[in-house]
């Protein structure tokens, strides 16, 4: 075809910030890798946001939006009761239908954009969550590739529980809570089975809904997977080789590496500046990570026995049966023990949000207790700092296990702590103070920790050179390029 011609992808991601960064991010380095390319993200609003989540989504738009070639279509909101009915309706599950629900608006979009359009449809890059688009995708005639923002090792037990469930008629929800260890081909180690993720063995619909995802996932045309060869090169090889799966691309890690200017992010960073080199152990939980008041008195406890220098980003806990982004506390004295901010001033700041990238990057942070989101531990591994595990939801659990068992990259604070999938944290365990406190000193003093903080070091120079001109992930988005445009349609 003429290197001239335009070719136009269509980004459908979860709206969620934890898939949004990444998605966009994604989308950016594609149109600067290829003049020819442009990229339209459609948004669909999320069932559940706050203030400082919705402002933090618009200002990565916002800043997004100057890029050439890349724009943002908002389709049109669910009215409240819409809303409310989702999430009252399919607590946990609501991602789906509320993808779901979108359908009829990408297939209004999609009829006015080839109408008016100049440049030429090149198919959907939809999200791992979004694969019920392919079904508009097809009734244009346009490919479907996935942005997969979750670890290879995801990807690949995916398929090992679609493999298991068609052609050995395995019960995969079996697994649900037992004590079994599974081999499982993206892992080295046999796998317990509490680190599965819930979704994955959940009896109510989840496990169903997980295996319609990994077909749909094998009817794509491309699966681009946000990780580097050089971190997951066990998973990557075991990948199924034939024709049982689409092509492949390790394109990470994707990253949104600006650092938040705002006041109280100035704030953060100034008091981190008076602290000394690689003192501070940063605590945070994510986009949905919360804990009820009993837990954040273990967590305050476990600092003060500690001694170490902290930053803690804490938030209030969902209301009970609703799924919501976690707010700030207007009085932390509400929540933690009595006297503990004046006890721990010297040493130690509590906040809500975290600008997570900037803390990260700074020299003061020698540790970082996560919940070990695949974003969290990618920005983590990046700017060379450990981490000490303490999963929650999603696949976070097996993250947190390929951390420390397969790749020995992290320390353990727990493996297989799990809020239930439809975040009812009354069927959670507490993790004690003394557990607590183990991880920060075995992540900030033991004398083993010396080894995982070199291999995080040199993890940290892989994933650069990874998405450099010539790296390995570099190499992977040209020929993801080249698929694409191999593969546009002949009738758009």
């Amino acid at each position: 075809m003429d290197e001239a011609a335009a070719a136009e992808l269509v980004f459908i991601p979860v709206p969620g910030m934890g898939h949004l960064v990444s998605t966009v991010e994604m989308a950016k380095k594609l149109i600067g890798r290829d003049r020819r390319l442009s990229i339209t993200v459609l948004i669909m609003k999320m069932p559940y946001e706050n203030s400082k989540a919705s402002s933090s989504t618009q200002s990565l738009l916002l800043t997004a939006a100057a890029e050439d070639r890349l724009k943002f279509v908002y389709l049109p909101q669910e009215d409240e009761a819409a809303v409310a009915a989702l999430r009252t309706k399919y607590p946990g599950h609501s991602v789906f239908h509320l993808v779901n629900m979108n359908k009829q608006r990408v297939r209004d979009y999609l009829t006015t954009r080839i109408s008016t359009g100049s440049s030429r449809l090149a198919g959907f890059v939809v999200d791992m969550f979004c694969t019920a688009m392919m079904d508009v995708a097809a009734e244009f005639g346009l490919p479907t590739y996935v942005f997969f923002t979750s670890p290879c090792s995801f990807l690949g037990l995916l398929f090992h529980l679609d493999t298991l469930k068609r052609d050995h008629n395995q019960d995969v929800t079996e697994f649900k809570d037992s004590d079994t260890e599974l081999a499982i081909p993206v892992f080295v180690n046999p796998v317990p089975a509490k680190v599965l993720p819930s979704i994955a063995v959940d009896p109510e619909r989840g496990s169903t809904m997980c295996m319609g995802m990994a077909e749909r996932l094998k009817q794509t045309k491309g699966i681009m997977v946000n990780t580097f060869e050089e971190l997951e090169s066990h998973a990557v090889r075991s990948l199924p080789n034939d024709d049982s799966v689409p092509p492949i691309y390790t394109v990470g890690p994707v990253l949104r590496l600006v650092k938040d200017e705002e006041g109280e992010e100035i704030q953060i960073i100034r008091w981190l500046d008076e602290q000394p080199p690689s003192s501070v152990v940063f605590l945070c939980f994510g986009g949905m990570g919360s804990f009820e008041g009993e837990q954040v008195m273990e967590i305050a406890q476990a600092l003060e026995q500690s001694g170490h220098r902290f930053l803690w980003s804490l938030r209030q806990p969902m209301p009970k049966g609703k799924v919501e982004m976690p707010r700030e506390f207007q009085d932390l004295n509400q929540v933690l023990p009595e006297g503990f901010l004046e006890r721990t001033a010297k040493i130690g700041k509590v906040i809500g949000w975290a600008p997570q990238v900037a803390v990260l990057s700074h020299k003061a942070v020698g540790g970082f207790v996560s919940h070990c989101g695949w974003n969290s531990i990618l920005e983590s591994l990046w700017c060379g700092v450990p981490v000490a595990t303490w999963p929650i939801y999603g696949e976070q659990q097996m993250n947190a296990f390929q951390l420390v068992r397969e790749l020995g990259l992290a320390v353990e604070i727990k493996l297989d702590y799990k809020k239930d999938f439809k975040f009812d944290s009354r069927k959670v365990e507490l993790v004690t103070a003394g557990e607590i406190e183990n991880g920060i000193r075995k992540l900030m003093e033991d004398e083993g920790s010396e080894g995982i903080k070199q291999k995080v070091k040199e993890m940290s120079e892989k994933s650069k050179i990874a998405v450099k001109k010539g790296g390995l992930s570099y190499n992977s988005i040209g020929r993801f390029i080249k698929d694409v445009m191999n593969n546009l349609p002949s009738t758009l």
